[in-house]
């Protein structure tokens, strides 16, 4: 079945965002994105905390992992885009 998937959706032609309904909205992406972010964010706080047991140091450890995976998070995105597998 997935290999009936690949081989069939390799021979359709490929639609605009705008042609394609199923899809989702880019912003709808975004705040999924980060939305996911805040809550990996608060885990990283949380575990930070309670192996520093200092709010200041933990918030510190949770602000740069929020600024880091996002960035890391985007390349990962722009990369697997340009992967036609399973599209």
């Amino acid at each position: 079945m997935i290999a009936d998937q690949l081989i069939l959706n390799s021979k359709e032609t490929k639609t605009s965002f705008e042609k394609d309904k199923n899809s989702e909205r880019p912003i709808r992406s975004i705040a999924k994105a980060v939305s996911w972010r805040v809550i990996g964010t608060l885990d990283t706080l949380i575990i930070s905390y309670f192996f520093v047991e200092e709010v200041i140091l933990a918030a510190s450890i949770a602000s740069i992992d929020f600024v880091t995976k996002m960035i890391l998070y985007f390349f990962h995105e722009r990369f697997w885009n340009k992967i036609g597998w399973g599209k």
